[in-house]
């Protein structure tokens, strides 16, 4: 007898007589009565997902409140859903906590301003906020929007006005965003991922090709092996770590931590080993050395499936800390070569240092890679990473780490043993490897590792990114970045892309090795039925679909870059849309001042924050003079999660559709709302006033049913794509008529006959549906369920799957069989990641992302830092040496801007290393406005080691100061045996954790105050990702 876990949970709920008659066959229609059933009687229920962390739980929002008599519905109960397949109906601390972060007592209910010098908040009418806020933005644009650059080339471009987008939005208030804010000129904007995830796209896309967690939270029940390294997984995502558990407790799996404390996940790891904050690249360039001295390689994926055979250039070298094509004078190098791949360009900042010219392979007469099959050519990629990696000894490795010989040796041990073909072992990892001045290539060691013992494409392997926030993967998907477009399509640069045919030709790369897929080659559809989707019928083939519209970036105007132009007093307004930027950016007390210069800065988000109330006083946690600080703030209440339709992106790529549980609070309105009420006021005054350069915005696409309120299933639709006219197959026949949404990327047209907004998300909603809101959670195999939500691209769940059989098509491992070749076609539990007809006598290699068709050991051209991953020290380095090469200490691509250069402290003076975390309890900023989180964490502190605490004659619960070069904070001191002291080149070295959920707006009745006001104003090389991990710190008894 079949039932569903609900019916069952149902069952089990009424008691025993209901079983019996279960058992019968005769399943009881409704469960009998008891408590919890007769409170949810009466309730509605709406299926949503959790608000938090990107493993993207489900959830039930019970409300009551029918409309009767003007009873609104309000949510008083949130549960789990037990037919979610990664979360089976459990929460954490924070899902379990979701019914009071909707009713919180710091939301926002009505349109505000704090007027310029002003101590209060003042309420305003919708239509007053809305007007103000388009008059500013206009005045701005009229004054310094630059239509053309100084070559006459069209830009469009407007630096003075910047814009932050979300990490918790719909993809559908995301997408709009989009064409809305490049429609003004805006290219100094970002969303949250430029502050957690963007070293992971940078890293995975250059060496796999897409820049996403390779597999799924369910996947990791088909591993042998879980290593957690620069990531907390038991303790920021809980529910994700389950399986994890459920794989120790089934399979008897092994799980090893290495991490600079002993955390919530080590403990309950089978094995530990600690690590200096920042050493990793170190560490892990030890284990590729131990890997191949100690012959661990799993052979024949490594040749058929790497470019492990492939002849580097002449010109390559490494030599004392510098690659080759380094620059040694005042002026930056010539810019690159690297732009093959649009995705790992989108994210890359502009290389100063290197010119990357040197970094690729010889090349034959067809253009394509020379290679050597047997790999003994001393300028072969293995050959070259040898010699690289072999000056990462033991002993270089315990200097640099701190960790043991014997230690290493464990977690060498267990790797090794998944070069077996039918072994596979996976990686967790979270912000640990992102928020460094290396974070790309941290990840990027790794993922050569995994390419080395072939856990690519397998089941139970892969490169798992745990990003930390609901919708941070769809908002990156989306391009919601400086120098980004939806579908990882870079935005025009002025002088690469001077011309519609610049564009299409240097992001068309062309393939290196003979019958390689390159999906790349399709970048024209992909990008003519962007600009359809933009400018509709104005987009035309005459006027280039539009291109001399859309902006063009200079520089990449990432959060560092922007906060920088406020300083300097060129930037006039800021737009945030449910941003922390305040709790978010580092060297906080300088965003502050940055903030104060700007003439008027909108927030739009459901809760108070930092962000909004900067220019008020709160004492020590945030001391400044409201009377001197002249911008003019906006504060605009918007639905939360609960309270809106749409679909957000979780870790594992999958699209949920999620549905609102009630109507918003107060006057909140849809972020969709304020940006169509904002188009329409601007359009209306460039129509009756004209001004500078209308047409962007006049030439806009805007066809929605109601103008001003466009809706979730409106832009979902848009994602998906539309075909504009018949749609042909190569023999005439006609598989989408006029009007009809696509099924899939596939049918994308360079003609001008379709449009599609985001051209991964095509086949999310088809003529079949909202493939989104699929709820059959049917396990096709080894975990898969392909018809819960769905995955791009085109519903995969595994990426890379080819790679999960040899190349004659057969499964490495017979019991993890994803796809294999049937005689005709790939077929098995998943969607193949490969041309579905394409015999594995084709020649076609499993990576169709990357022109070479394999994965990169060395990532040619690709990163602004280097092509293979080498160990440099943090900006604030505890030992101010590099035992590697002491030359050069640090990584020489760092963008480092004159004007913190005061700001960065010594280890003379700050001696100790300081490095920032979660807990569970919280997350973020957000769930200090959240009652039951509060209770359950309500003060700030932080970790020290006991021999730390008896140096300094601190004891457990004192009130203790951290200091560093740029701020200082109070917190309570936790002594504990989780934290060690460490032996780094012959020195004693401590370090201080400190869990970063602090601020002075928070429910505790208590001021806190915000931790990244210690960290230093630098980013990662590729992406600017924030050093947040690892910084210099002193701490005294208070």
């Amino acid at each position: 007898m079949n039932i569903t876990r609900r019916q069952f949970f149902k069952v089990t709920a009424a008691g025993a007589g209901a079983s019996g008659l279960a058992a019968m066959g005769m399943l009881p229609g409704k469960a009998f009565a008891e408590v919890r059933q007769y409170k949810l009687a009466r309730a509605s229920e709406a299926r949503n997902n959790c608000t938090y962390c990107s493993v993207g739980c489900g959830t039930l929002l019970y409300s009551l409140g029918d409309g009767a008599k003007n009873a609104k519905k309000k949510i008083f109960h949130i549960e789990g859903d037990p037919d979610h397949p990664v979360s089976r109906g459990s929460l954490c601390p924070k899902g379990a906590s979701l019914v009071d972060f909707v009713n919180s007592p710091n939301r926002v209910l009505y349109p505000e301003v704090r007027e310029p010098g002003s101590n209060e908040w003042k309420r305003i009418s919708w239509h007053e906020a809305l007007t103000r806020i388009a008059r500013h933005i206009k005045t701005d644009r009229d004054a310094n929007l630059i239509v053309q650059n100084e070559n006459g080339t069209p830009v469009h471009r407007l630096p003075t006005l910047g814009m932050l987008t979300a990490s918790a939005s719909s993809n559908e208030t995301g997408i709009l965003t989009q064409k809305w804010m490049r429609s003004l000129g805006i290219v100094a904007t970002d969303a949250q991922a430029r502050v957690c995830h963007g070293p992971t796209v940078s890293a995975l896309a250059s060496t796999f090709g897409r820049g996403a967690m390779t597999n799924t939270f369910v996947d990791i029940q088909n591993t042998d092996f879980v290593m957690v390294m620069g990531g907390n997984a038991a303790e920021a995502h809980p529910v994700g770590f389950k399986w994890v558990i459920e794989a120790k407790k089934k399979k008897g799996i092994k799980l090893f931590v290495v991490d600079p404390r002993f955390n919530r996940t080590a403990a309950v790891a089978d094995f530990y080993a600690p690590i200096r904050s920042g050493s990793d690249i170190a560490f892990l360039g030890a284990l590729i050395n131990w890997l191949i001295e100690n012959d661990k390689i799993q052979w024949e994926y490594v040749k058929a499936y790497t470019n492990a055979s492939f002849i580097v250039s002449e010109g390559f070298d490494f030599n004392e800390g510098l690659f080759s094509g380094h620059h040694s004078g005042e002026q930056p190098a010539p810019a690159g070569k690297g732009e093959q791949q649009p995705e790992v360009n989108s994210r890359q900042a502009n290389a100063a240092f290197y010119d990357n010219e040197t970094w690729f392979y010889e090349q034959d007469a067809n253009g394509y890679a020379k290679t050597d099959p047997t790999l003994q050519d001393p300028r072969c990629v293995f050959q070259m990473m040898k010699k690289h990696y072999s000056r990462y000894t033991l002993d270089m490795m315990t200097s640099i780490c701190g960790t043991s010989k014997e230690d290493f040796l464990t977690v060498a041990k267990a790797w090794g043993e998944t070069a077996a073909p039918n072994k596979v072992g996976t990686i967790l990892y979270a912000l640990g490897w992102t928020q460094h001045t290396t974070g790309s290539q941290i990840i990027r060691t790794m993922a050569v590792i995994q390419l080395l013992l072939g856990n690519i494409g397998m089941a139970g392997g892969g490169v798992n990114a745990l990003r930390g926030h609901s919708n941070i993967q769809g908002l990156s998907d989306l391009g919601l970045l400086s120098t980004a477009l939806p579908g990882y399509l870079p935005l025009p640069n002025e002088d690469r892309h001077q011309t519609f045919q610049d564009y299409i030709e240097k992001n068309t790369p062309k393939a290196l090795q003979p019958n390689q897929m390159n999906y790349w080659q399709n970048t024209p559809a992909f990008f003519v039925s962007f600009l359809k989707w933009m400018y509709g019928e104005n987009a035309t083939k005459e006027n280039n679909w539009g291109y001399d519209w859309l902006p063009k970036w200079d520089k990449m105007y990432d959060i560092l870059q922007m906060v920088e132009l406020m300083y300097q007093g060129k930037v006039n307004g800021l737009l945030v849309q449910g941003f922390n930027a305040q709790g978010s950016f580092p060297d906080a007390h300088r965003v502050t001042e940055a903030f104060s210069k700007l003439k008027f800065m909108v927030v739009m988000d459901p809760l108070n924050t930092e962000t909004a109330t900067f220019w008020e006083n709160h004492g020590d946690a945030h001391d400044v003079d409201p009377a001197k600080i002249q911008t003019e703030v906006f504060r605009l209440p918007t639905p939360c999660f609960a309270e809106e339709a749409g679909s957000i992106v979780n870790s594992s790529r999958w699209l949920q559709w999620h549905h609102p549980g009630a109507e918003p609070p107060g006057e909140a309105l849809p972020d969709l709302d304020i940006l169509g009420e904002l188009h329409l006021l601007l359009k209306e005054m460039y129509e009756k006033e004209g001004g500078t350069a209308p047409e962007p915005i006049t030439k806009l696409s805007w066809k929605y049913a109601k103008p001003h309120a466009p809706t979730p299933e409106e832009m979902a639709k848009e994602s998906n794509g539309y075909a504009l006219a018949d749609i042909k197959d190569k023999d005439g026949n006609v598989i989408r008529k006029k009007g009809e949404l696509l099924d899939g990327f596939a049918q994308l047209r360079d003609d001008g006959t379709t449009e599609c907004a985001t051209w991964i998300f095509s086949g999310s909603w088809t003529q079949q549906g909202n493939q989104m809101d699929r709820r059959d959670n049917t396990d096709t195999g080894l975990g898969v369920t392909p018809r819960w939500s769905w995955a791009w691209p085109a519903n995969r769940r595994i990426l890379y799957n080819r790679a999960s059989c040899s190349p004659d098509g057969q499964p490495w491992d017979p019991n993890r069989i994803l796809i294999k070749w049937n005689g005709e076609k790939w077929t098995g539990p998943d969607v193949p990641d490969f041309k579905a007809d394409a015999a594995p006598d084709s020649g076609m290699n499993p990576f169709i992302m990357n022109e070479e068709g394999v994965g990169r050991l060395y990532a040619a051209r690709k990163l602004v830092d280097g092509p293979f991953p080498e160990h440099y020290e943090p900006l604030e380095s505890p030992i101010g040496t590099n035992p590697l090469h002491p030359k050069v200490v640090q990584s020489p691509a760092m963008r480092l801007f004159d004007s913190v250069k005061d700001r960065i402290g010594t280890h003379e003076e700050f001696p100790y290393v300081g490095t920032t975390y979660r807990l569970t309890e919280h997350f973020q900023f957000w769930t200090k406005s959240v009652k039951l989180l509060m209770i359950a964490q309500p003060e700030q502190f932080c970790e020290i080691s006991e021999e730390l605490a008896k140096e300094k004659g601190i004891q457990k619960g004192d009130w203790v100061k951290i200091s560093s070069k740029r701020a200082w904070i109070k917190v309570r001191a936790v002594v504990t045996k989780r934290m060690k002291p460490l032996t780094i080149n012959g020195k004693t070295v401590y370090q201080v954790g400190i869990p970063l959920h602090g601020g002075w707006v928070n429910v505790s009745g208590q001021k806190q105050f915000m931790v990244n006001s210690l960290t230093p104003f630098v980013g990662d090389c590729n992406t600017q990702t924030p050093e947040y991990k690892t910084f210099l710190v002193n701490i005294e008894k208070a």
